[in-house]
């Protein structure tokens, strides 16, 4: 597996609901680990890759999935590239881990919300939920999307109010695009930043144990 990833699994047996978890920009593997015993007390295995890009912020070594240029969209090649990369992981962990097949949630942070949205869009069929923190789909991405069937792609997205990386606008037209390619999406704002608070984690942990957890399937 050529990503560099962190792994939490729950306690059990397996096959394990799964969150494949995307860190935003500036971040590594681990930033979204410390989520894992907190979300649904614990019942998923989480698992983190690290982007492929390394992003020169100071003295840590931090990384990011495409580059970024500010009021641009991402670069197409780039970005192609790391979804390839994404769904090439992806395509290796479920035949390395303990991964329910059937209960597989694409879940990103900021920039890894846009890589979220590229691998859950493309193969709705692939996953069990989508979930978008903090994030944005791309209007260039709309364009590319195959033609499928999302009505059965049930998808959560998260943001701030008080956002002071990626307006809370953009979450709002987010879902409109969503809408328009009848996802089944819940949206929720709450009043913080670029972050995720308490309250949203409640939210998330409600909203997998409905839509991820609670459904029966076979495998």
């Amino acid at each position: 597996m050529r990503l560099v990833h962190a792994i939490y699994e729950p306690k059990g047996e397996g096959p394990h609901p799964t969150i494949l978890a995307l860190h935003g920009w500036g971040a590594n593997a681990l930033d979204l680990l410390g989520l894992a015993p907190l979300v649904a007390r614990g019942r998923f295995l989480f698992l983190c890759p690290q982007g492929p890009l390394d992003v020169p912020l100071g003295p840590m070594r931090v990384y990011g999935w495409f580059p970024i240029t500010m009021g641009a969209p991402p670069d197409p090649y780039a970005f192609g590239a790391a979804v390839r990369e994404l769904r090439q992981f992806l395509d290796e962990a479920v035949q390395r881990y303990p991964i329910h097949p059937r209960k597989l949630v694409c879940l990103g942070f900021s920039q890894g919300g846009v890589m979220a949205y590229a691998l859950a869009l493309n193969q709705p069929e692939r996953f069990a939920a989508l979930v978008a923190l903090s994030s944005w789909l791309p209007a260039a991405l709309l364009h590319e999307l195959p033609p499928a069937d999302r009505s059965q792609l049930p998808t959560l997205v998260h943001h701030g109010t008080r956002d002071e990386l990626i307006d809370v606008s953009r979450g709002r037209e987010s879902l409109e695009n969503l809408r328009s390619l009848r996802v089944p999406a819940t949206y929720r704002e709450f009043d913080m930043g670029h972050e995720i608070n308490s309250q949203s984690l409640a939210d998330l942990s409600r909203w997998l144990e409905e839509k991820v957890l609670s459904p029966i399937v076979t495998l």
